[in-house]
């Protein structure tokens, strides 16, 4: 019985600050869309970027010693 008098306060301590977060949160607009995220996975890839055209490869000159 005793540890109630700990644990109740305790208790209303924590849910008066996750009130204060969510408070914070809708202030601050983080639920304001909540449709685009969902959306953003199904939009396409930027294009890949293309291959460089391989030219043939530079055979280094011979010096003549």
């Amino acid at each position: 019985m005793i540890s109630l008098l700990g644990l109740i306060p305790i208790a209303v301590l924590l849910v008066l600050i996750a009130g204060a977060i969510f408070v914070w949160a809708v202030k601050s607009g983080q639920y304001d869309d909540l449709d685009a995220p969902a959306l953003d996975i199904l939009r396409d890839d930027p294009k890949p970027m293309p291959k460089p055209t391989e030219a043939p490869p530079i055979e280094p000159e011979r010096r003549d010693e």
